[in-house]
């Protein structure tokens, strides 16, 4: 794996470390000799969710704007996270269509390399890496044509306030987990290892790497024009249809679901399914088959009937979905 650096120390807005994942993949494509790339980022106060999520129901904004945190859609599903200076960003990527697999080796990666630090570090069901049943690193991945892509977050440190205040998750989510606030289920690497956080920035450069490459200007350039797609506010805001019907709720392993539909004699004119939760395929595989659907359990389970749900949404079945979908 060869580590991708850049040429100067400057920090910059997070959507540019999300553009320079996608410059990343271009160079996999570009140079077949390289199947693996790995970086790591600081940003300043920021909160980054889902490609499905909501921003009002993720999102409080006034906090933000109150405290100079700046806030961010990126193209992975997975749930909202805030992120400081006072910890790491993860970003790998790989020559892989399989992203359930490239997920979980990337996951199983860093906590090996944890774990050469005498942590007590294990890898979730789902996008967790944990530090004595502690959360530490949040993950999320998505897919280009023949790469795959995980970024994540690593708490060395943190602004707890800022966390718990600029972000908004469910009750629903909460109860799952069994812990009434955001601060009781989380840990930070500071608690347990002695090192600044950048020598355990070289240290994970050092474990997983061998090797580096140099970006240059031109190839800042070309981050900075993808990065003025994650700009515009249409994507920041998302692009919600009109709404006379809404489902919620949270399905254990698979992730919290708002559904919205818009009907017209109970046909599926539109509809739009938000949530936390983790693609694998092409979400539009799902919406383009139940539009014009009629919206009773028959219907729907014929226009899903070839389509393996799992292979959308990871760990999704069809009898949850119909089940939340129809309440």
């Amino acid at each position: 794996m060869k580590y991708l650096q850049l040429p100067y120390d400057e920090v910059r807005r997070l959507t540019f470390y999300l553009a320079m994942e996608e410059h990343a993949a271009q160079l996999l494509k570009d140079d077949k000799s390289i199947d693996e790339l790995f970086f790591t980022w600081r940003v300043r106060p920021t909160v980054i969710f889902g490609r499905n999520q909501l921003i009002d129901s993720e999102v409080n904004i006034a906090y933000c704007k109150a405290h100079n945190i700046e806030y961010y859609r990126r193209k992975s599903g997975g749930g909202c996270v805030y992120a400081d200076m006072d910890n790491l960003m993860f970003s790998y990527i790989t020559r892989s269509d399989d992203v359930t697999t490239t997920f979980a080796s990337y996951t199983h990666a860093i906590v090996v390399m944890l774990k050469n630090l005498g942590l007590d570090a294990s890898d979730s069901s789902r996008n967790d890496i944990m530090i004595e049943g502690k959360k530490v690193s949040g993950n999320a991945f998505y897919h280009l044509p023949g790469i795959s892509i995980v970024h994540g977050t690593m708490l060395y440190d943190t602004n707890m306030e800022n966390m718990v205040q600029a972000i908004t998750p469910s009750a629903a989510k909460l109860d799952s987990k069994g812990v009434k606030s955001v601060k009781s289920h989380i840990t930070t690497l500071n608690r347990y290892l002695i090192m600044s956080i950048e020598e355990f920035q070289q240290h994970a450069h050092n474990t997983l790497c061998n090797g580096q490459i140099m970006l240059n200007d031109n190839d800042i350039e070309k981050i900075e024009k993808i990065e003025a797609g994650y700009l515009t506010p249409e994507f920041i805001l998302g692009n919600n249809p009109r709404c006379n019907m809404e489902r919620s709720g949270r399905i254990e392993s698979v992730g919290d679901f708002k559904i919205t539909l818009e009907l017209n004699r109970n046909i599926i004119h539109n509809i739009n399914i938000a949530g936390d939760f983790f693609l694998v395929g092409d979400l539009d595989a799902i919406i383009t088959r139940l539009k014009g659907s009629q919206f009773t359990e028959t219907e729907i389970k014929k226009a899903l009937n070839d389509l393996d749900l799992s292979q959308v949404i990871m760990n999704l079945t069809q009898k949850q979905f119909i089940s939340l979908l129809l309440d």
